[in-house]
């Protein structure tokens, strides 16, 4: 049986071997096309279907010897924070810091960088830049140039991610014209009438440029699938570089570097409608407000709802069940639900959705075009390409996640990788953005789908870079805002993911973490959860990750206590990473608290070696 436009490249490319169920996506219904399949990351429940087991089912990994802890670093002893650094990269930091705490300065940081320019010429330009803000956060020029910096960090037990960091400069205007081209669907446009889209899930050009009010994340715009192939070599050379660096390499990919965003906006789309099926069919059992984990549907109930919305008839939908050996223990779980999309739904027209409110079942897109499936296909062709390589040489692969209208879509495909890869061991990270509301949710799932299948969960916890785009885009569009309503409640939820995860280690041991964060408290808080349940840092189960030039006095004690920690190493020529350099000033003039405790302890040590005669004493 033909296989549909998105399972094709998906189930042949992106999951060689793997035997498929059914057809293509097979069928929800013989004679219409019905719901897609929804996105893995999202909810779980225990018990239910086949080969399902509670955590407490799970055989506990064997006691490993009793190790004794490192115990916490002391994260002021700023002696041994910049015992890597020489007083001149001290005074570097000191005049850096200083300057991004003025706000008018970085506000209009580009006029300024202009009229430098214009001032010094090209020569004395970069000179200054190299004595201040690009030395403070760029690694060197390539990876020849950066090996020096990698050496010495690792000699003090910091590991290297490698990050290219030459980023387009484009304008407002160029970058909103390119987000419109490369979201907008053909396919949409020859049937108008007949699709209905969700808000969210659309092109607005007033915040085509996704940069603004983005400062910690850097952003890729669709030229053409050729700029997509040379994304995917850049990627490919920090693999193999990084596979060289440390004990365990790491390296990160963005998925809209890699293809047009069109699809994943679509497909984001399609994922969340069947997620809000599945929850409106439990508030119609009466299961609204409980935990993603815990929602469990009354199977008979669900069959004879699925019959009256005209899905199909009874026997049909009971013989689907059946078929996939679903429900066994009469109630569905989510993930049960999402099997049943993965192998049971023959999308003859492409993408479809179920209506409740309407009774019907609607066409998302009747068709893609001929280029527009190409180019889908060739997206999870290269990050198929990604996955091998970085399984080759041993590397960690971590998937950024972005925009909220682009994330379902982009951990969709990132479970999918790690179904394939992380088998043996965790070579494919999700990451999870804890400012999000059902950021706990996400998580739950996934470690219940990677029990179930049993592979190895492997997550990078930050808190997210999108917040202030995010919610004025929802205000002005007219959708439900997905940020928690202040840093607190982001804190709490980012703790509690975490928590989970360590739980799952201790447990199970199946699951590896970055915690990818420049808060103090965060780090402590996960070392002590760490001493609470025996994990030792040298299971390397729990990484730490900061950025190069921000947060040594985090990084460096880690290390040197023997935890496994991580610095971004951003690196290019000095002309083509200022949108990067940019963005660094403006993240230390929005992180006040942080940046001036790491001033104080700059300083101290500065008044250190100084007291002490040692200020031109060679690195120790």
């Amino acid at each position: 049986m033909a296989s549909c436009a998105f399972c094709r490249p998906l189930s042949l490319r992106l999951l060689p071997g793997r035997a498929p169920v059914g057809s293509c996506c097979s069928r929800l219904r013989s004679t219409a096309a019905a719901p897609k399949r929804e996105e893995a990351p999202n909810e779980e429940a225990p018990g239910g279907g086949r080969g399902h087991r509670r955590l407490r089912d799970i055989p506990r990994a064997p006691p490993a010897p009793a190790r004794v802890s490192p115990g916490i670093p002391d994260f002021s002893n700023y002696r041994e924070a910049y015992r890597n650094k020489n007083s001149a990269e001290l005074v570097r930091s000191l005049l850096v810091f200083r300057l991004c705490s003025y706000d008018i300065l970085v506000n209009r940081h580009r006029e300024l960088i202009n009229l430098s320019r214009i001032l010094l010429g090209k020569w004395l330009f970069r000179k200054l830049m190299k004595m201040t803000f690009y030395g403070q956060f760029v690694a060197g020029e390539d990876q020849e140039d950066i090996k020096p910096l990698i050496r010495r960090n690792r000699t003090l037990g910091v590991g290297s991610i490698l990050d290219y960091s030459v980023e387009e400069d484009l304008t407002q205007e160029e970058a909103e014209k390119k987000e419109m081209e490369s979201c907008e669907s053909f396919g949409v446009k020859d049937v108008e009438g007949e699709v209905q889209r969700e808000k969210k899930f659309q092109p607005h050009r007033q915040f085509g440029d996704r940069r603004e009010n983005v400062i910690s994340a850097r952003t890729y715009f669709y030229a053409d699938e050729s700029k997509c192939d040379q994304y995917m070599e850049t990627f490919l050379k920090c693999i193999i570089a990084s596979g060289g660096s440390s004990e365990d390499g790491f390296s990160a990919i963005k998925l809209t570097a890699l293809g047009r965003p069109q699809f994943l906006l679509q497909f984001s789309e399609v994922l969340v409608k069947w997620h809000s099926f599945f929850h409106q069919l439990a508030a119609e059992q009466g299961l609204s407000g409980q935990a993603a984990v815990d929602t469990k549907l009354d199977l008979e109930h669900l069959q004879e709802t699925l019959a009256r919305l005209g899905i199909g008839t009874l026997d049909e939908i009971t013989h689907w069940f059946t078929g996939e050996k679903i429900g066994l223990s009469g109630t569905v779980d989510l993930l049960d639900w999402n099997n049943l999309i993965d192998n049971r739904t023959k999308v003859a027209k492409l993408f479809v959705v179920p209506n409740l409110k309407t009774g019907k079942i609607e066409p998302l897109l009747l068709q893609f075009t001929e280029e527009e499936e190409l180019q889908m296909k060739r997206m999870l062709q290269r990050m198929d390409v990604l996955a091998k390589k970085a399984t080759e040489m041993g590397v960690c692969l971590m998937v950024d996640a972005e925009q909220t209208y682009f994330q379902p879509a982009i951990s969709r495909l990132t479970l999918e990788m790690q179904r394939k890869f992380n088998v043996e061991k965790p070579i494919i990270f999700n990451t999870y953005q804890c400012y999000l509301k059902d950021a706990y949710d996400n998580v739950t799932v996934d470690v219940e789908l990677s029990r179930r299948e049993n592979w190895y969960f492997g997550a990078k916890l930050v808190r997210g870079a999108y917040m202030d785009q995010e919610r004025k885009r929802a205000k002005e569009i007219g959708y439900e805002d997905p940020i928690n309503e202040s840093y607190k409640a982001t804190n709490v939820m980012y703790h509690r993911c975490l928590d989970y995860i360590l739980d799952e280690i201790k447990v199970n041991g199946r699951a590896n973490v970055m915690v990818a964060s420049h808060n103090e408290q965060t780090v402590t808080y996960t070392l002590q959860r760490m001493h609470d349940l025996g994990l030792h840092p040298s299971a390397r189960k729990i990484y730490f990750g900061q950025l190069l030039g921000m947060s040594d006095q985090i990084s460096f004690p880690l290390g040197q206590a023997g935890y496994p920690v991580y610095k971004y190493v951003p690196y290019g020529p000095v002309e083509e990473v200022i949108p990067y350099l940019c963005r660094r000033a403006q993240e230390n003039k929005g992180m006040v608290t942080g940046t001036q405790r790491e001033r104080q302890l700059l300083w101290n040590e500065l008044k250190r070696r100084i007291v002490k005669g040692e200020l031109f004493k060679p690195m120790s």
